[in-house]
């Protein structure tokens, strides 16, 4: 029965969330949604609107593991979303504003950092939970901007990795639980 419940668990967390967009502009081909275990990264780049202060350069899009947005707030989780501009060319400038609960010295609320959208591969953008103070539960809303115009926004609710154990294990930081 252990088994049975298990490959029954397997399937259904995949299907948590309704993995839509709030908004998607006529920019933007397609759109995935969801939760991944990224790749070690190959470089940072500078992101000063960042607590951190840089973001993670990785070499391959990661498999989304989940097309959720229900988000367990887990050590080396992350979630995103991977997207098309619809010109083959790409779009350059493009801004990725993520509003999340406070958190922080100063109970920052939103971050952002640079990137581009891909016309040929989709593009993957996403937040990695690396440091305890981003383990916080809530809404947490990921937009893409270019020319201060919305090219997508998608919603993730983060909640507590005993909610989601499975998914919470998926990225291997199982005895990282908080």
């Amino acid at each position: 029965m252990k088994h049975w419940l298990t490959f029954f668990l397997l399937i259904l967390v995949p299907t948590l969330g309704s993995a839509d967009p709030d908004m998607v502009s006529s920019e933007i081909t397609s759109i995935e949604i969801g939760i991944v275990c990224p790749p070690d990264p190959i470089s940072v780049k500078p992101a000063p609107n960042t607590l951190a202060g840089a973001t993670h350069i990785i070499d391959e899009s990661p498999p989304f593991v989940s097309n959720s947005q229900i988000v367990p707030a887990a050590y080396g989780v992350g979630f995103g979303v991977k997207s098309l501009a619809r010109r083959e060319e790409g779009l350059e400038g493009v801004t990725i504003a993520i509003t999340h609960p406070p958190m922080g010295d100063a109970g920052t609320t939103m971050q952002s950092f640079g990137t581009r959208i891909s016309g040929i591969d989709p593009s993957i953008s996403f937040y990695q939970f690396d440091y305890g103070y981003e383990l916080q539960p809530g809404t947490w809303t990921m937009t893409a901007l270019r020319n201060g115009k919305p090219l997508y926004a998608v919603t993730f609710e983060v909640v507590a990795p005993e909610r989601l154990p499975e998914l919470a294990a998926a990225c291997g930081y199982i005895d990282l639980l908080s």
